[in-house]
């Protein structure tokens, strides 16, 4: 749940293909970003890719589409509706259980730059066979832990085993950003299919904290084979550990107790900015016990990816191997990892790879690469990659709502969302390919321009607005009961700023609709 980007264009997707498999899914959208993508463990020909996406008079929804034919063609798209008609959605991830339902979790608010932010987790149901959500579940509160804001990025898991706590629902989420220390991972579990959840609970523990110095320690769950539940958040407390370190917590009760063990320390740390430094756990289908983490590390001056193993649950956990194989040291960084297990227990990882980019910085050219392992073999194969084309910077990179990719692998195919930036637009991909990278089939999931506006000063303690843009010919201001406070027309013309008389408007949240000649662009104005 990060600050969402509120401005938008309305386009029509261009039905341009860059490959003869290639087609336009969804046939136009606005800022689809951070695809998650899920398989039917009973029916690997069964996907569900969830994004955040713009829907006209509902801002940012979590969008769905499906597909029964192992991702050669997709379904029409669905969106969950909003628990309160003014919020906003962000944060999708999936999860099937073993009946064949699929259960989407996201964060629904008011955002976080309003006087009272309010919302929270919810956890929507689509039942086997059916077409529409159902009613969203709200999992935890905004407010619960006052002042933490703890329901940022939750991630959804479900016990696949055949034991006690079989179908059982977590969800883990973190503190917020600016929120009061100490800063904690937060678990929420429902044991009746998602249509309850019980108290929330703080992952951390006495002696395993995250600490007052990490701001958002964000966890990232699996349930293995058995039953037993596992997360990984960092921590950075000196009276625990001088060094800062990655904590494995788990369960075999259900989440009900928890036992605590250091995946692994370090004195480095990821220190590009822009980086999107998220990292993984994921547990072997094949293996009760076999776990395998990864991340990114600065062993050799530029960042890589990294993964470690365990074969005992988190006891011992095996020395880190480089997944990039391009040179080591060589001024290119690497970021935005996903991984998979397929169910016999090979490995795929993916990640945004930028060995062909012109620098070392995270503004140059970058492509989406994957790396393959089989299950009784030691070494990761040769690199592939996964999108068909080197592609560019584009600015939109540096801010919210594009931190995730999504990969899974089942019966040896491995399929892959992403979103990027070719030709100017922010599309969400996907691919499909075989084990060892060799292309099956690509399609264009979603799509959006990238708008060229500019509203300033916001927020605003003035009675002046500027609005830059091109061709702009309306400006329509709405409170946030959707009702005009504002209307002004301009002759269309070129490039233009805008000068806005605002001074009659109360302090207050308001959102503002530019018409151009290519669509509607909103964002949020805030009066101070």
């Amino acid at each position: 749940m990060k600050k969402i980007i509120y401005l938008f264009l309305f386009i029509t997707a261009s039905n341009t293909a860059f490959s003869q498999h290639n087609t336009n899914i969804s046939g136009g959208h606005l800022f689809d970003a951070e695809p998650y993508l899920a398989i039917n463990p009973n029916n690997h020909r069964q996907l569900v890719v969830a994004w955040m996406g713009w829907k006209s008079g509902q801002r940012i929804v979590i969008k769905t589409k499906r597909s029964n034919d192992g991702g050669l063609s997709w379904g029409e798209e669905t969106s969950l509706p909003h628990t309160v008609v003014s919020y906003q959605s962000a944060d999708p991830s999936l999860a099937f259980d073993d009946a064949g339902n699929v259960f989407v979790s996201y964060v629904d608010f008011t955002g976080l730059d309003v006087a009272t932010p309010a919302g929270g987790i919810y956890v929507g149901k689509l039942m086997k066979g059916e077409n529409e959500w159902q009613t969203p579940v709200k999992v935890m509160d905004l407010d619960a832990d006052p002042g933490k804001q703890g329901i940022d990025r939750p991630w959804i898991s479900i016990d696949p085993s055949q034991g006690p706590y079989k179908g059982q629902i977590y969800i883990t989420s973190m503190t917020a950003k600016k929120a009061s220390a100490p800063y904690h991972p937060y678990l929420n579990v429902s044991k009746d299919g998602g249509n309850s959840f019980g108290h929330w609970r703080y992952l951390d523990g006495t002696g395993w904290l995250a600490g007052e110095i990490i701001p958002q320690p964000m966890p990232t769950p699996c349930v293995a084979a058995d039953g037993s539940f596992h997360a990984v958040y960092p921590s950075y407390v000196r009276s625990q550990n001088p060094l800062a370190q990655y904590i494995l917590a788990s369960s075999t009760d259900g989440g009900n107790h928890f036992t605590y063990q250091s995946v692994f320390q370090s004195k480095r740390s990821v220190k590009e900015p822009l980086a999107k430094r998220a990292y993984l756990l994921r547990a072997d289908p094949s293996d009760a016990r076999h776990l395998a983490f990864f991340y990114l590390d600065v062993p050799f001056g530029d960042i890589d990816v990294f993964i470690t193993e365990t074969k005992d649950g988190g006891a011992t956990w095996s020395t880190p191997v480089r997944v990039n194989d391009d040179p080591t040291g060589n001024n290119r960084m690497q970021d935005m990892i996903w991984a998979d297990f397929d169910d016999d227990g090979d490995i795929v990882v993916a990640w945004r790879d930028r060995r062909h980019g012109q620098d070392g910085s995270y503004k140059t050219d970058y492509e989406i690469f994957g790396a393959y392992k089989h299950r009784d073999s030691l070494r990761f194969s040769r690199n592939f990659r996964i999108s068909d084309a080197r592609l560019a910077y584009h600015k939109i990179l540096a801010q919210s709502g594009n931190d995730f990719l999504c990969i899974k692998i089942a019966d040896d195919t491995i399929h892959t969302v992403w979103a990027d930036t070719r030709d100017g637009k922010l599309n969400v991909w996907y691919q499909r390919l075989d084990a060892k990278g060799v292309l099956l089939h690509t399609g264009q999931i979603a799509s959006e321009s990238i708008p060229q506006l500019r509203i300033y000063p916001n927020p605003s303690n003035t009675g002046k607005l500027f609005i830059e843009g091109d061709h702009i010919q309306q400006i329509t201001i709405f409170d946030n009961r959707a009702r005009t406070v504002l209307q002004k027309t301009f002759p269309p013309t070129g490039g233009q700023r805008l000068l806005i008389d605002i001074s009659h408007l109360n302090h207050a949240n308001y959102f503002i609709q530019s018409k151009t000649k290519d669509g509607h662009l909103w964002t949020q104005l805030i009066k101070l």
